[in-house]
């Protein structure tokens, strides 16, 4: 009988040694073993979601100001060289303009009510504008703004960009619609060819509005009713970096009826941006730096 007992309890023994030597993450983890680790060996393979680390914290630095239409809704901003193109909106009121930043344009075209102009973006030698719920894309000639013909969409327009990695002759078109979704589209039938989801650290971020692409594959959004811009790999949807703009204007162009921040615009050549509004006196060439 005492050998049966020494037997028993060297086996009882055993079996504890063997629950005490185990892997020492697994009852932290929920019990996943050394080869299920959530970004390696051979379990889920997930990687693990973005975290708020992983998103830069940015500021806006002013460089330069300069005058803007403060009667101006503008909904879109864009680049080319020195000439700047801005779309309006609100019914009776949106436009299309081309010519020096901070000058007085010096080609304009006015959309016929009811329609209501949205961002815009240029492609080679034509510029595709939006429309905010008439679902009604409006190509039109770069130089002379000339209406060309009009594309139907589903949904609503807000923002809308090309990608420039490839110098931008080419690439697929960028648009918002209000939520957290871009839409790709083809540059030459505006039909869409896909989408993704904008999260920062795994959460929507809705409300995205006017965009810009950049040459590095970059999406920059404004979030309607925010001074925040995010910066968007359109890849993954991830945000990459939020980019705090508030305080451009002063307490009396706010109280003179300023509204929401809402037009950026790369410069090219470099890492400026210029930054305007809705009803904004000012424009602002700005670089973005860390806060």
């Amino acid at each position: 009988m005492r050998r049966i007992a020494v037997t028993a309890s060297v086996l009882l023994a055993a079996a504890l040694a063997a629950c005490s030597t185990g892997d020492p993450g697994a009852a932290a983890d929920g019990g996943t073993s050394a080869g299920e680790g959530v970004a390696g060996g051979g379990g889920t393979g997930r990687s693990p979601a973005p975290t708020d680390q992983d998103v830069q914290e940015l500021r806006v630095r002013v460089l330069e100001r300069l005058p803007h239409d403060a009667e101006a809704f503008t909904q879109g901003l864009e680049l080319r060289g020195d000439v700047l193109y801005e779309g309006t909106g609100l019914e009776g009121s949106s436009s299309v303009r081309r010519g020096p930043a901070g000058g007085t344009p010096t080609v304009r075209r006015d959309l016929p009510a009811p329609l209501f102009g949205e961002g815009l973006t240029l492609v080679g030698p034509r510029l595709w504008q939006l429309t905010w719920q008439d679902g009604i894309a409006i190509e039109r000639d770069a130089d002379t703004l000339k209406e060309l013909r009009r594309v139907r969409y589903e949904g609503e327009g807000w923002g809308l960009c090309q990608d420039r990695t490839d110098g931008g002759t080419g690439g697929r078109l960028v648009m918002s619609d209000g939520s957290s979704r871009l839409t790709f589209r083809d540059p030459e039938t505006f039909e869409p060819t896909g989408h993704v989801d904008v999260t920062r650290a795994g959460a929507p971020v809705d409300q995205l509005n006017e965009l810009e692409c950049t040459p590095d594959g970059s999406v920059y959004a404004n979030v309607y009713q925010t001074d925040t811009l995010v910066r968007i790999d359109p890849d993954t949807g991830a945000v990459t970096a939020d980019i705090d703009a508030a305080g451009l204007l002063t307490p009396a162009e706010l109280r003179a009826g300023a509204r929401q921040l809402n037009g950026i615009a790369a410069v090219p050549g470099g890492d400026e941006f210029l930054l305007t509004g809705k009803y904004w006196p000012r424009m602002f060439r700005v670089e973005f730096v860390a806060r």
